[in-house]
């Protein structure tokens, strides 16, 4: 528990707290609070803005946030290490995903390895054994620098007939190269966890891992207004049975992890910082184990604000915003146990998603019966602020 409580509590970024920062704490007693994060402490601005969608949709949620004043919640370092559940103190508060109505999306294949491994997975139909196999017959018919292809240019398509001429064409590469890209539910509003809290892997998956990502903030306009991490964790094997699982391997208790903060745009951080950016992933195990990788943002193969335009245009409306992960270039493929095992996570891993402008999303993993079960949701939550006099026509 040390190991972990030292994990989270490095959460802000390299800049500290010069940037626009917006998070959401638990308050016993009250409930969640939007709150701002600054260098004299936690501020709670729920009488401004009842729900983070509320911050999100003003013009300027940078200045929004900084021009908002409320009650000092006390030191942030004090909040976040109140926040794991096995030894929380119930009578003080800590610290939720900065997210709460707005709808929770995810983009799969957007980096070509990523989209070698989906691959993979499907030509392995789940079983970890034969990976290593396909892996490398995909590679010798496809290469796996794909990363200057433009995904629906004369090039791609004229990839797309040749692989289908040799009858290796894929799902995961239409997706990967074709003009669509593929977007997803990662898991409802209300349901996903913040830094600090015990991510959920289904105890029946025997092939899963992590995928560290940036995750826009997009306005119900489309307006990307700023960014988080997060970790779409997923279940490798399930997946690979068939994509039409993906909900399955997907959408589970606790797995959607989304934090430290929201950082809006502003003088300080700007979309092309995201464009930019690398995203660190770390995993201890209470093996010993040690896994380190990274995503590279400049590797990756559609636009961000293309991926925001195909979620929210005129054929797709999200009336309370959205939070899209971008997707990830780190799929672990290294062995674990035991050679051609792969990897895989074990339960108590400390899993660490970095970057020095957004902080450190920190979460263990524990099987999704094992978690905090999700019982507040979006109808918990207005009654809430309907009883704290909150809500305003």
């Amino acid at each position: 528990m040390a190991d972990f409580l030292a994990a989270i509590a490095a959460a802000l970024p390299d800049d500290g707290t010069a940037g626009a920062l917006a998070g959401r704490v638990w308050r016993p007693g009250i409930g969640p609070a939007v709150v701002a994060i600054r260098a004299d402490g936690v501020i709670d601005l729920s009488a401004t803005f009842a729900t983070s969608t509320d911050l999100c949709e003003t013009p300027d949620p940078a200045a929004a946030l900084r021009a908002a004043t409320g009650e000092n919640l006390g030191p942030l370092d004090a909040i976040i290490a109140n926040t794991p559940r096995d030894t929380r103190d119930a009578a003080k508060p800590w610290l939720l995903t900065p997210i709460d109505l707005q709808s929770v999306k995810a983009c799969g294949v957007t980096f070509p390895i990523s989209m070698l491994e989906r691959v993979i997975e499907e030509r392995a139909r789940g079983d970890l054994a034969a990976a290593a196999r396909f892996r490398e017959e995909v590679q010798a018919l496809i290469g796996d620098d794909l990363a200057k292809l433009k995904p629906g240019s004369p090039q791609a398509m004229a990839l797309k007939e040749a692989l289908i001429k040799q009858g290796a064409w894929s799902q995961y590469l239409e997706v990967g190269i074709g003009p669509d890209a593929e977007i997803f539910s990662k898991c409802q509003p209300m349901a996903a966890i913040g830094t600090g809290a015990d991510a959920g892997v289904y105890p029946g998956s025997s092939w899963n891992n992590p995928e560290p990502e940036i995750v826009l903030v997009i306005n119900s306009n489309g307006r990307i207004t700023g960014a988080t991490l997060g970790n779409d964790v997923n279940l490798r094997d399930v997946e690979g049975r068939s994509a039409l699982l993906l909900s399955k391997a997907k959408d589970n208790n606790a797995s959607a992890a989304v934090g430290p903060f929201l950082r809006f745009f502003d003088a300080t951080f700007s979309l092309d910082d995201v464009r930019s950016t690398v995203v660190t992933l770390t995993v201890e195990g209470e093996d010993n184990y040690r896994l380190e990788g990274a995503s590279s943002m400049s590797r990756i193969a559609r636009d961000p604000e293309d991926l925001a335009g195909q979620l929210l245009n005129p054929h797709h409306a999200y009336p309370d915003g959205a939070v899209l992960y971008l997707g990830t270039m780190f799929a672990p493929i290294e062995d674990r146990e035991a050679p051609g095992k792969g990897f895989t996570h074990k339960s108590g891993d400390i899993v660490t998603i970095a970057n020095p402008r957004l902080g450190r999303l920190v979460n263990r993993i524990r099987p999704t019966d094992q978690c905090e079960r999700w019982t507040f949701g979006a109808g918990a939550l207005m009654r809430n602020l309907a009883g704290r006099g909150l809500l305003k026509g």
